[in-house]
């Protein structure tokens, strides 16, 4: 359809703030935008926020010059949502 947006992600539209130990369909759609905003190994798109998200979620962080706290918060979630709908990878 003409000016829809094609989403790589449809587990959830809430973007709760998550961290390590979180879990639930907000972290498989974190994993999944990790997937298609880095490159390198591929995340298990299990909903399952443990230390390997936290490292990739610290890795994204660097990379988009944001906060370092391996958190997913409001300022991860809009980057990740801008990353993920690129063309390219953020590193």
């Amino acid at each position: 359809m003409p000016g829809e947006i094609n989403q790589p992600c449809n587990y959830s539209v809430q973007r709760p703030t998550i961290k390590r130990g979180s879990t639930g369909d907000a972290v498989k759609q974190e994993q999944c935008y990790l997937n298609h905003s880095l490159t390198g190994d591929q995340l298990d798109e299990d909903g399952v926020f443990g230390p390997v998200t936290e490292a990739a979620t610290r890795r994204f962080q660097s990379c988009a010059d944001i906060t370092v706290d391996g958190i997913c918060g409001p300022q991860t979630w809009s980057f990740l949502t801008f990353w993920a709908n690129a063309s390219d990878f953020v590193c």
